[in-house]
């Protein structure tokens, strides 16, 4: 896997520690300095003083507005300014006017009344030395910057001018953990550090951007990491699935990471089969999508068969796939829509032989859109479905509750008179809150109706049928499905609507249930499973 580290921080700067001459700078030859220092988010801080900083700091921002203003136009103004002395014995009255003839907005307490007096006149007074070396040499504005962000607390240095992180100390904090894992000990994960490299860097023209990429030699191999306490580092934008994403989340959920959950395969002499399960969301558009290896994905995962749904493809475009079928996968088995044409489909690829097979349901309202293939092998049978969605407004919402839901119980409880069964496919329901991550924004939405999801239950899980995954992972949030907009993969805000549900009776025989999120070109991604036999 790729590991790569992007950090960010925010940038700030304190305004009433930037020297500007009110009554030389218009605001039109201000614009220039404003877009460099106030485009980065002002930070909040809980302490009375920083708070009354902030606000000194907006009283300072009107002032400079004023360029109509002089402090010669105002004999108060000119006695303070000879004397700053004499601020400190003025009435609240007197302040409020002083600062209302400067432009400051008198709010606050005594004070801080004091305190934006003094500052302002500290600017006033060496505004136009300092606006005049500016001129000669721009350079200067940024050196009084660097100088001014040195003074200021720990805390308050993660944030620069330059959009500079402290990478340093991140890479000593990984290199520490990294350690303790190689030794052997358990690993507590460094919060600050995820939370650290899970931020977005703000420059100071105030535009979100990205730092470049570092190659994160150091990065913790999740392989170390205890498998008992399942320890996952969400800290690599190449994996967001590794963090975990959920409106409502848990005590106790976290995040699917195959890296460090999926099991290793049976020991040898152990006879088992492995299937993966994908909704490809067009198969011909998969195909010529570059980047995509079916070769690659069969050498990864070297897969006994593959179950496919929504392949869209039509009659005439079977035989030219079964063409270019990988060597040692010629058993394979298709069906197509016919009453819509390039819409839904389902195939089962195998290198393994079945001794049959069948498709649909053998009931025709509900075998015209090639949703179900049936192979049978020596101790199960396996259907690859593709389960209709509800769709927009709910329009076949009664249709698949009614009549497709308790069609498809039936017909699997009658093949299991005779051998297990196994299921797989996007049987498009999110069954629990844990497998949506928007549960509550999606209540009325196709895949997470309450209809759906009793359903589900009642035509599924109450006969019988395991979910796997969900038996294996009880607390795991993963998911198989993320729209397109709003870039739901890259936040890992998807459902999980692909499943693999096995009779009772070989449910203890599952080795492994797992989920390939890695795997790209469809908004589905597969899923699979290990059989011991």
């Amino acid at each position: 896997m790729n590991q790569a580290l992007q950090l960010g921080f925010r940038t700030f700067i304190n305004l009433s520690s930037f020297p500007v001459d009110p009554r030389k700078l218009g605001i039109g030859r201000l614009a220039p300095l404003r877009g460099k220092v106030m485009g980065s988010k002002r930070r909040s801080f809980s302490n009375p003083s920083s708070i009354a900083d902030q606000n000194i700091d907006k009283k300072l921002r009107d002032a400079i507005d004023n360029d109509n203003y002089t402090i010669s136009d105002n004999p108060i103004l000119k006695d303070i300014k000879d004397d700053p002395s004499k601020i400190e014995a003025m009435t609240i009255q007197q302040l409020r006017t002083a600062l209302r003839t400067a432009g400051i907005p008198p709010k606050g307490l005594k004070r801080e009344l004091v305190s934006a007096l003094q500052s302002y006149l500290a600017k006033e007074i060496d505004g136009e030395s300092s606006l005049l070396a500016d001129k000669q040499d721009p350079s200067n504005s940024d050196k009084r910057i660097s100088m001014m962000m040195e003074t200021k607390s720990v805390e308050d240095q993660v944030q620069d001018a330059n959009c500079f992180s402290k990478v340093s100390e991140v890479q000593q904090s990984r290199r520490t953990v990294k350690q303790l894992q190689i030794k052997g000990k358990t690993v507590d994960v460094n919060a600050k550090i995820v939370a650290t490299e899970q931020k977005k860097s703000a420059c100071a023209s105030g535009r979100m951007t990205s730092l470049t990429k570092k190659k994160a030699s150091s990065d913790v191999d999740s392989k170390y990491v205890s498998a008992k306490n399942r320890v996952t580092l969400p800290v690599n934008q190449s994996e967001p699935w590794t963090i975990l994403a959920h409106k409502k989340p848990q005590k106790g959920w976290i995040a699917y990471n195959p890296r460090t959950m999926r099991r290793s395969l049976p020991i040898e002499n152990t006879k088992f089969v492995k299937i993966l399960s994908w909704n490809v969301n067009g198969l011909r558009a998969l195909l010529k999508l570059e980047g995509f290896s079916a070769m690659e994905l069969a050498k990864q995962e070297n897969f006994d068969v593959l179950c496919l749904q929504e392949t869209k493809l039509q009659e005439k475009d079977v035989e030219s796939i079964k063409q270019s079928l990988i060597e040692g996968y010629e058993n394979s088995f298709w069906t197509c829509s016919n009453t819509r044409l390039g819409y839904s489909g389902t195939a089962i690829i195998s290198r393994i032989k079945p001794l049959s097979v069948r498709y649909g349901l053998g009931i025709s309202d509900h075998d015209s859109e090639g949703r179900v293939v049936t192979a049978e092998f020596d101790s199960f049978y396996l259907l690859s479905v593709y389960v209709p969605n509800s769709g927009d407004g709910l329009r076949r919402l009664a249709y698949r509750i009614t009549e497709w839901d308790p069609s498809l119980g039936n017909y699997i409880k009658e093949l299991e008179k005779s051998k297990p069964v196994i299921l797989t496919g996007d049987l498009n329901c999110a069954h629990e809150e844990i497998d949506i991550y928007n549960p509550a924004g999606n209540r009325r939405s196709a895949g997470f109706t309450i209809e759906e999801r009793q359903s589900f239950s009642t035509n599924f899980l109450s006969r019988g049928f395991v979910d796997t995954f969900r038996k294996q992972n009880p607390d795991v949030v993963g998911y198989t499905y993320w729209g397109y907009r709003h870039g739901a993969r890259k936040g890992n805000k998807g459902w999980r609507l692909d499943y693999f549900l096995v009779s009772e009776a070989i449910a203890d025989d599952v080795h492994d249930s797992f989920i390939l999120p890695d795997v790209i070109g469809s908004d589905h991604c597969p899923i699979g499973l290990v059989l011991k036999l």
